[in-house]
């Protein structure tokens, strides 16, 4: 199965559909071909991560036949992959886990500690809890499978450059299970913890919003949009976009409904 986008055009036929649950963390994937049309802008410099080159070479292949997309560099480990996000700045890195030198976690904590433009996605073989988590506490904004397609491989690394996150459906199943799984020291009453301008950025990013458009929603600037982000995550006690948004999806505070709109 793929991944499917938080498009709120789509919403009232996916919530009607059996793969509403795979999007209740707001967060992913794609219906390939219903992102967003075409716009004439510079393409999206992509870093490729991974230590095996066929592997390496078939997600060039892959990518290489989008214009929208550029591929400016190729790592065979971790460190390189570091050293080479501080040499070419991509806008987003295709980060494997298992890397040599250092692995996928260190190297994502590192470059996103350093480099918080930069937006990785992680392209793994593996959804273990002992990578996923560790991944998006350390930074990722995406976490995909190597069951994804090409035109979903695509469709994410636009996602996460614009300011979302994707993930695959299992993987988005474990951070709602996850999260549901701490109700016991985090109850639906936080939600009356956070500002009204927390909640509106937390309905935004929920409908799939970049920062950017938050901000020009907003009437506020992107700065200050993550300034809200920040609190809501401490608030909640998450590390990530994601968890927040699968957190308040799961007490409530946000639904599926195509009424929100």
């Amino acid at each position: 199965m793929g991944t499917f986008i938080l498009s709120r055009r789509h919403l009232s036929h996916i919530y009607r559909d059996k793969y509403w649950p795979y999007l209740i963390s707001g967060i992913l994937g794609f219906v390939p071909g219903l992102l967003c049309a075409k716009i004439d802008v510079m393409p999206i410099t992509i870093l490729l991560a991974e230590d095996h080159k066929i592997v390496r070479e078939g997600t060039r292949q892959l990518l290489e036949q989008y214009t929208d997309l550029r591929i400016v560099g190729e790592a065979a480990d971790g460190v390189e992959a570091v050293h080479m996000a501080a040499e070419l700045h991509p806008d987003v890195i295709v980060m494997d886990v298992r890397l040599p030198a250092l692995n996928g976690i260190e190297a994502t904590r590192a470059i996103t500690a350093r480099w918080p433009a930069i937006h990785v996605l992680v392209l793994s073989a593996y959804d273990n809890d002992g990578y996923v988590f560790p991944l998006l506490e350390a930074g990722a904004s995406g976490y995909l499978l190597k069951t994804a397609s090409g035109v979903e491989l695509a469709d994410a690394i636009r996602m996460v450059h614009a300011g979302g996150t994707a993930l695959s459906p299992r993987i988005a199943d474990k951070v709602v299970k996850r999260l549901s799984g701490r109700q016991g020291y985090r109850t639906p009453g936080m939600q009356e913890s956070l500002t009204e301008r927390e909640m509106e950025v937390l309905r935004a990013a929920a409908q799939g919003q970049s920062n950017k458009t938050i901000a020009r929603t907003l009437a506020i600037s992107p700065q200050t949009v993550q300034v809200h982000l920040r609190n809501i995550f401490g608030k909640l006690a998450v590390n990530s976009r994601s968890e927040a948004i699968a957190y308040a999806i799961s007490h409530g505070w946000i639904t599926l409904d195509a009424s929100d709109e």
